[in-house]
Parts: structure tokens; sequence; C-alpha cells
């Protein structure tokens, strides 16, 4: 180990602060040591939430509770390392543990990679693919929880978001390819998991889910960025026929797992300059749409920051093709049917404080509303809520 130094750097995409480090260099290449803090003090009106991503950063999630009144987040400590030779060639690897307060440990990213710079990359294990659906300055969704596993439960609404196939599986890993042209990012994400984990409790509109073998999902994104703009265009499909389904009543095997999902994102900055998106107006639409078996989803999203201040609109759109008439939940849509979701949510980030340029809090606030046709009934439903976040990186 030759000597170490302090690196603290605020420059990232979307204008999302880097995490300050220490870093060292060594004969085998660079380690980096960073921490990332984020604690939340929430209020809501009940925690019988009305779409089906928790809405907590701890495991142990209860929907039943009506009101929501408590202290959660999560310390994160990440390694990272890498080489690079003076032919540009390159490998590295990321790990990142979390402590919750549920007194759990968790894990964020634990990658491998490698590749050539401002060429090609190809990296293994278990990390986020490219975000199809940023939420600008998220402070408080009510579904901006978990993106890989449980996050579609019978009886309560469903945002698509292309995420499915997005990675951090608890089931399964990753092998991302990526190649860059230019402006252009060619990047392909196959994830390899249990498919019945996407499902909370491995149950599908009614039915209990067998899994037959693990899905093979394809996640290939095309995207392109210049100083102002951004495009990205993705679709995510498992290619692995009855991978998971039920038997009905009479004994007749139905294949659940035919799942295609489409996304659009675009993205502008007035700075016309990415690392300087902090002092300038961001704007991000997405659109995502799911064509899976016996149900068809559909949600749109915008956004826009300006100056510390961040407001958001989320709309979905789904539709229920089949659901079992025996199987009672503990949501609100037990049956088949169409049904909206609508959410506004708002952010304000007061930046360096008690001048420390790695102690921000946010503020965050939002509103949902589900509202259900004849078939789930005429009454809707809606959710608020509240949270103080203290984000601190060292």
């Amino acid at each position: 180990m030759r000597y170490a130094r302090l690196a603290v750097g605020l420059c990232c995409l979307y204008g999302v602060p880097a995490l300050a480090s220490i870093e060292w260099e060594t004969p085998q290449g660079s380690l980096k040591l960073y921490g990332d803090v984020e604690f939340n003090i929430d209020a809501a009106s009940k925690k019988r939430q009305l779409t089906s991503i928790k809405t907590e950063a701890t495991k142990d999630f209860d929907a039943s509770d009506t009101e929501r009144w408590d202290v959660n987040g999560r310390i994160l400590i990440g390694l990272d390392g890498k080489r690079v030779l003076d032919n540009h060639n390159y490998a590295g690897f990321t790990v990142q543990p979390l402590a919750d307060l549920s007194g759990k440990m968790n894990l964020d990213d634990a990658a491998f990679f490698f590749g050539q710079e401002n060429d090609w990359q190809l990296k293994l294990g278990r990390f986020e693919a490219y975000d199809m659906f940023p939420l600008g300055q998220d402070t408080f969704i009510e579904y901006s929880g978990n993106t890989a596993n449980d996050i579609y439960d019978d009886g309560f609404g469903y945002i698509y978001m292309m995420k499915e196939a997005r990675g951090r599986s608890s089931s399964g890993g990753s092998v991302q390819l990526v190649k860059e042209l230019g402006d252009f990012k060619f990047e392909l994400n196959t994830m390899i998991k249990d498919g019945t984990t996407l499902f909370q409790d491995s149950t599908y509109h009614g039915y209990k889910l067998e899994n037959d073998k693990n899905v093979v999902y394809l996640r290939p994104v095309v995207s392109w960025r210049n100083d102002d703009f951004a495009v990205a265009a993705a679709v995510e499909s498992n290619v692995v026929k009855n991978a998971y389904g039920y038997y009905n009543e009479l004994g007749e095997w139905q294949d659940q797992s035919k799942r295609t999902g489409y996304g659009l994102s675009l993205s502008w900055n007035s700075a016309g300059d990415w690392s300087k998106v902090n002092d300038a107006v961001l704007v991000n639409f997405s659109s995502a749409y799911m064509d899976a078996e016996q149900e068809k989803d559909l949600t749109l999203g915008t956004n826009i920051t300006w100056k510390n201040i961040s407001l958001g609109y989320i709309f979905a759109a789904n539709d229920i093709k089949h659901f079992n008439p025996e199987y009672k939940t503990s949501g609100f849509l037990d049956t088949e049917g169409k049904y909206k979701i609508h959410t506004v949510n708002a952010s304000y980030l007061i930046p360096n404080v008690m001048d420390m340029d790695n102690f921000n809090i946010y503020l965050g606030a939002y509103w949902s509303v589900l509202d259900r046709d004849e078939n789930h009934g005429e009454s809707n439903e809606d959710r608020y809520g509240a949270r103080i976040r203290f984000k601190y990186f060292f």
C-alpha cells in the first residue's frame, strides 16, 4: 500500500452527489472506502398501502396497520477496487453491505466488472441496470421501494416502472454487457432468478405460483445523451417458456411467466452540462408498459427539479383480465377490472447542513389516489405522507 488520499466529489449523472471517499493506491490498483447514511422520520396517513411496493426501508413491513409514525433507515459501507492499464483495459469490483434499523444486515451492490475505457464493459453480480424511470429528487413516494423482489402484491395497485429485470435480486444474479459508441450507449442486462419472487408470497391473481425453472430476463437498453438531452428506450422480457404458473380447477397448467415490458425515458437540463445540473432546471419524462399474462399495465411519469425544489406526478392505468374468485386479499383489489392511480410528490433539499458539504436534509411529501371501476367498487382510496430524510456521505 503506497499512500492514502481523501477525495470528495459532487458530480454524477442527473446531479446526484457522489460519495465522499478515502482512496488507497496499491500495485494492483486503487481501493476506495466510502459510506452513505440515510435515516428517515416518517408520518403517513395509513400504513396499509394502496400500491404493491413496500413503503419502508426495513424488511419487516406490515401493511395492515392503520397509521405510520416511525423512524427508519440504513447505513451503507462501500468498498470499490479498480485497476486500469496504460492500454485502457481495466477490471474491478464493488461491495456495499447495509445495516438497517431493524437490526438486520442486507446488501446493496456486489459486482465484478472488466472491459476497456470508453468502449465496452462486462459486469457480473448484484447491481441495478439503467434507470428507465428516474424520479428526480425522490424523497418520499409511496412505491419507491425494492426494484426486484416482492414488488407485485395481490390486492394492491401495481406501478410498473421497467424494474422487473433491472437487478438486485434476492434469488439470482445479473450479467451485463455495455458498449459505448460516442453519444450512444448500448446495454444488455441478463437476469437469471426464481421468477416467483417478483410476487409477494408467490401469489398472482389469487393463485399460488409454482416455480418450474428459473426465468431468464433480457433487458436491452439503447440510450443517447448530449450536453442537454438524454433519451433511452428499452425492453425487458422473460425468454423461458413455462418458467412458473399454476394449475386451474380442471388441472390444466397455466403459464404465467410471459411478461414483456417496454419503456421510454427523456431528460433535459437547462445548464447544457450534466455535471452542473444541481444549479439548473432538470426535467424527466418516463413511460412504461407491461404486457403480461392476464394483465396490462401502463405508467406515465414526469418530474421537474430546480434549485433544490422538486415536483412530480405519476399516473398508472392497469387492467386485470382474470382473478381467482375464491381468493380474498387484504387489499382493495380482489377481482378483475380496471383501476387508475394518481400520485403527486414534492421534495425540498436543505444542503450543507451545519456548513458541511456532505450533510443534507430532504423534506418530502406525497399524495396518492386509487380510482377503481365498478368491478372493484365505487369508492376511491387515498394516502398521503411526509418525511424528513437525513443524508450524510463519508
